[in-house]
């Protein structure tokens, strides 16, 4: 298929009819030679497709858009926390660019959220997976014609469910240059900076759309603890901050930051 609307992009797109995971196959053609950065390979139809914490990511062919960006951080590993975020950030400005009239959120550490009147919906989500010392591929997910009754899970959407209009082809040309055209754009300041995300304007970006922030959460930590609380702010290093913790095993008022975890939006009726 052919996506017109990055053709203004310098870089190298690699679009295939079909892939088993658009990460693997960025990955191993990055182990075989030598590939550019920003080269990204793109297909609607990924037939095993995974998320964070080995889920699996599935949709019908040729409704759903997967595309995976090689990037070389180029700066100190510590910073790398920030890469999911800043790939969330690029696809929550695309998707809301393809669906104006929504609600979109970033979800930390790395999925988009549509809200509507059925509550919060996962569109798209974020993978991030280390190739080599200083190469990063980073997949992304997105939801664009599935029908009520094609969602993988009663908590996802689809562009089209709401108002997106066009066939997926259409719809995945727009979203593609979306995201790829902000994730460039956050990349370089990022990289300028050295990895900072105060001084290039990520870390506000990331608050700004965050829809985690101010809410009450609960958090699964490695180990099987859960930390309740509220998500209070965003630190340096990416990490969400979480305040007045309560839970079987832990109970105490003081901030907790979390590095790594799967987080839940709360909801009291």
């Amino acid at each position: 298929m052919e996506f017109s609307r990055t053709h203004d992009l310098d870089i190298d797109l690699i679009v295939l009819d079909s892939a088993a995971s658009t990460n693997d196959e960025l990955v191993a053609r990055a182990k075989d030679g030598d590939v550019a950065e920003f080269t990204s390979v793109v297909t609607l139809d990924q037939t095993a497709g995974r998320g964070r914490l080995g889920r699996e990511w599935v949709s019908p062919p040729g409704k759903a858009l997967a595309v995976s960006v090689l990037l070389r951080p180029g700066m100190d590993s510590a910073h790398w926390g920030w890469i999911p975020l800043l790939a969330g950030v690029a696809m929550t400005r695309a998707v809301a660019g393809v669906i104006p009239d929504a609600s979109v959120a970033l979800k930390w550490p790395n999925d988009v959220l549509v809200t509507s009147v059925d509550g919060e919906r996962k569109i798209s989500g974020v993978l991030s997976e280390l190739v080599s010392e200083g190469t990063i591929v980073v997949g992304v997910g997105l939801n664009l014609t599935l029908a009520e009754d094609e969602l993988p899970v009663e908590t996802a959407t689809s562009l089209s469910l709401n108002g997106a209009t066009g066939t997926a082809a259409e719809l995945a040309d727009r979203a593609l240059a979306g995201f790829l055209r902000e994730l460039h754009g956050e990349w370089q300041r990022f990289v300028a900076a050295h990895g900072d995300a105060g001084a290039s304007g990520l870390r506000v970006a990331v608050t700004e759309l965050c829809g985690t922030l101010g809410r009450e959460v609960r958090v699964e930590l490695p180990g099987g603890l859960e930390h309740v609380g509220r998500a209070v702010g965003i630190d340096p290093e990416g990490h969400l901050l979480v305040s007045g913790a309560s839970s079987d095993e832990v109970t105490n008022s003081d901030v907790l930051t979390v590095a790594a975890g799967d987080v839940t939006h709360l909801r009291y009726e």
